[in-house]
């Protein structure tokens, strides 16, 4: 009825709600005809520390106590029945106490332990705060990979990447906001871990595969560009005479939206994917011509990240390749299980660290790194670890963040948090907090309540901010 209102306050006051929302913004190519472009850079709720966020996905959950949590008491005590109360565990195949097969050596001038599993990562180390005291509500993979990606341990929830699309729009104009690169695994729970679940769907994660051709069909099948041009304006001017009867829709303003948008990446996928423009340093650089595969493939990854960010993508998240037999999920053949896991993404996450300084990027990009949870530090069965939701480790580098610190502790075995316990709820807050964004006003109105990704929970990790 306001909207058509030929005068009057009510029509004043319904364009301003629209403004206010982010409804009345014009796609860049200025046609008035256009519908709101809901991924327009939004304003943030104070100064951000970051612009963009790299979330590199350990799927199955790397062992803290073989990563960046030694424990000399493992070693003391190899072979011995485990001496502290067991908690449920996965499997219960409960071996003995289990050393960790690698050394480790302190880095940096913060002396941070790191194990020879990641020799590149560990030459950023005065980068990183690790966090060593996380811990997660579910020991069981779907469960845990919701848990981690929207708060929720349950399926239809939006993704933490759709949430800050919503929150922050995007500084790209012709690709997704929210991209998560596809290294060939995608994790139990499937695409539902990059959804939008209630917000719009014009902020669920895209997914674009390994290789040059990223995205399938992505190629103009019409006989020109001005033949498509207007396919593209008979739609909008149908879904737009929609849109006047009906209001705002978010499914209707998301599909022309991404009409629109994939439209803009016919040219711009294939720019981003073509790497001739990399020096031959660059390519070695990111391990692109490593004879081990799944190197070269998250090597590719990781660069491909790095030119995402340079073209303002706001969240990207990079999934592991695979190593030809399972992720880092080692219930058993822990030895060769992690070393070639950590083969794969070492390389290419220390080429990216090192690669965004000497851009200029690193000062305003946030790079977490993180599996869903970490494992036991006594056996299952004779060689491997079980889940272990109880305490575990991850890292957080970039703008903002106070590198060369550890965060909290777990206990003289690695098996649970005893200091500064933490949860999925507050990485979450704490991100969004180095964005510009005040968790708990972050919220999305649906079914009756004003939801938001750290639900009623949630506080800043202040030992990781500068």
């Amino acid at each position: 009825m306001l909207k058509n209102a030929a005068c009057g306050f009510g029509s004043v006051a319904f364009t301003a709600m629209l403004a206010e929302s982010g409804f009345a913004g014009l796609i860049s190519d200025d046609r008035p005809e256009n519908p709101s472009n809901s991924m327009l850079p939004k304003p943030t709720h104070f100064a951000p520390r970051v612009k963009r966020v790299v979330y590199l996905y350990m799927d199955g959950g790397p062992s803290q106590v073989d990563t960046f949590d030694p424990k000399s008491l493992l070693d003391q005590e190899n072979g011995q029945p485990f001496k502290m109360k067991i908690e449920p565990t996965q499997f219960n195949n409960i071996g003995k106490t289990l050393a960790s097969p690698w050394k480790f050596k302190n880095y940096g001038e913060s002396g941070i332990p790191v194990s020879e599993l990641f020799p590149n990562v560990a030459e950023h180390v005065d980068d990183l705060a690790v966090i060593r005291s996380m811990t997660s509500q579910f020991s069981e993979h779907t469960s845990a990979n919701y848990f981690l990606h929207t708060g929720s341990g349950f399926q239809g929830r939006p993704s933490m990447g759709a949430w800050l699309g919503y929150g922050l729009g995007s500084e790209s104009q012709n690709l997704p906001g929210f991209i998560v690169l596809n290294g060939g695994l995608i994790p139990p729970g499937g695409v539902d871990c990059f959804n939008s679940g209630f917000l719009p769907a014009t902020y669920q994660g895209s997914i674009f595969n390994a290789g040059d051709r990223p995205i399938a069909n992505i190629s103009r099948r019409e006989r020109n560009d001005q033949l498509q041009r207007r396919k593209l304006d008979l739609l909008r001017k149908l879904d737009s005479r929609v849109l006047d009867q009906l209001g705002k829709d978010d499914q209707i303003e998301s599909a022309i939206a991404n009409y629109e948008l994939a439209y803009r990446m016919q040219t711009a996928v294939p720019d981003l994917a073509s790497l001739d423009g990399e020096t031959e340093v660059t390519r070695e650089m990111y391990g692109l011509n490593h004879s081990n595969k799944p190197t070269a493939t998250f090597g590719r990854q990781c660069l491909i990240a790095r030119r995402l960010l340079e073209r303002g993508v706001r969240f990207i998240e990079l999934t592991c390749p695979s190593v030809g037999h399972d992720r880092w999920d080692q219930h058993g053949n822990l030895k060769k299980g992690h070393a070639d896991n950590s083969l794969a993404v070492d390389q290419g996450i220390g080429a990216l660290l090192a690669d965004l300084k000497q851009r200029g990027l690193f000062e305003d990009t946030l790079v977490v790194w993180s599996g869903e949870f970490g494992r036991t530090p006594f056996a299952q069965g004779a060689n491997g670890r079980d889940h272990n939701p109880f305490g575990f480790s991850l890292w957080m580098a970039g703008g903002g963040v106070k590198g060369g610190t550890i965060v909290g502790a777990t206990d003289e075995y690695g098996y649970k948090a005893i200091e500064n316990k933490l949860e999925i709820y507050d990485l979450h807050a704490t991100m969004l907090h180095l964005l510009g964004m005040d968790h708990e006003k972050l919220t999305y109105r649906w079914s009756g309540r004003d939801m938001r990704l750290t639900d009623v929970h949630g506080k800043l990790i202040p030992e990781v901010l500068a």
